[in-house]
């Protein structure tokens, strides 16, 4: 019998697929429903074609999208946006999942795993592959993994992929604000 190197640390290990449609759900969140990033406001994207050309800035496939997937996609990404709180529940999820038919299949050649229909739209393939990998993330009872920025003015939603699932902030910017913040309040307490 062996055992796996990642059982006996405690690491969190998530694969690809995972990760990458993970990452897809926070880019989703972050580009379309936040409204505070870094300290600043931030306007999300108010119409279809705004919302269109705001995904496509960072992930060109989105150019195929329509206005209404767009919209779609704005929608879910509220939906999606509460998986990231401590309290989570996951029904809204269940119901995401179900409305886009997230189902497993294999398609392309070589064959590859999706989980939307063959037939879906790309708004709909975004969707139902988000949901599924935060799906999975919170199933494995790794939820916790799922957070949002603690610096003040920043809403900015990430998956900790640390060791021991320490991670407070969206990025660097917002920790060196957040270290700033708390030595100043220091230095002006003493």
């Amino acid at each position: 019998m062996t055992i796996d190197g990642w059982r006996i640390t405690g690491q969190s290990q998530i694969d690809s697929y995972v990760g990458g449609n993970a990452e897809l759900a926070v880019f989703m969140v972050n580009t379309l429903v936040v409204t505070r990033a870094h300290g600043r406001q931030v306007e999300p994207p108010r119409t279809g074609e705004e919302r269109r050309a705001a995904l496509a800035a960072e992930r060109p496939s989105a150019t195929r999208l329509s206005p209404a997937d767009a919209d779609a996609l704005a929608a879910a990404a509220g939906v999606l946006r509460s998986l990231f709180a401590p309290d989570a529940s996951p029904s809204a999820l269940n119901d995401l999942l179900v409305r886009h038919a997230a189902v497993p299949n294999l398609h392309g050649d070589p064959p590859r795993l999706a989980f939307h229909r063959l037939e879906a739209s790309l708004g709909d393939a975004w969707i139902a592959q988000a949901g599924t990998a935060l799906a999975m993330i919170i199933g494995v009872g790794q939820g916790r993994r799922l957070g949002s920025c603690q610096a003040d003015g920043c809403d900015l939603v990430f998956v900790d992929t640390t060791r021991n699932a320490s991670r407070r902030f969206c990025g660097l910017s917002c920790q060196n604000r957040a270290k700033a913040t708390a030595y100043r309040a220091r230095r002006g307490s003493t």
